[in-house]
């Protein structure tokens, strides 16, 4: 079983050098590089020394990665308000970190009468085809096929399809707004 890539994200995303784990678990620098890059297999006492610098339950090091694939056909719909859009979430309804969505916006179609606002830290809007105008405060911004925007979905914003065909867009929202882990 490969830990190295598990180990040394930890320790990177704890913005520690590997001077720093070495000096903390009397390990050589070079054997924590080894381990690192599953070069050599650390004894069980020494996985627990680096597992307990890095507080990291050693029992992680060995659960299997999750993949859940939601095919767009399977996707299910969601309803977000507004007119003249089929919406599906294409990200499982668990998952806390990220949403992704997926939107049909019909002719015409908007986000509703009122500007709202989403408890996430940010809002990525990407057109896949047509166009569509992001309403926010004292802005409008029209968007084409194979724009991107971001911006916070604290902001009161809104959206619209102002053109004459089908657009197909992308809302990704980061931390998920909601999900069903919660």
């Amino acid at each position: 079983m490969l830990i190295g890539a598990r180990l040394r994200s930890t320790r990177r995303a704890q913005g520690l050098t590997i001077d720093q784990v070495a000096e903390a678990t009397g390990l050589t620098k070079g054997f924590i590089s080894r381990v690192e890059r599953d070069a050599t297999s650390p004894s069980v006492a020494t996985l627990v020394t680096l597992c307990q610098v890095l507080s990291l339950p050693i029992g992680s090091l060995f659960d299997a990665p999750v993949h859940e694939v939601i095919t767009l056909d399977a996707a299910p719909r969601i309803n977000m308000g507004g007119t003249g859009a089929d919406e599906r979430m294409l990200t499982p309804r668990s998952e806390a970190r990220v949403q992704v969505l997926r939107s049909r916006l019909e002719a015409g179609a908007t986000g509703g009468a009122e500007m709202y606002t989403i408890n996430c830290d940010v809002e990525v809007l990407h057109v896949l085809s047509g166009s569509v105008v992001l309403h926010l405060t004292g802005e409008d911004i029209a968007l084409q096929a194979g724009d991107t925007v971001t911006f916070s979905g604290q902001e009161p914003h809104n959206w619209s399809n102002p053109g004459d065909t089908v657009a197909e867009v992308m809302w990704t929202i980061a931390p998920a707004a909601w999900s069903g882990s919660s």
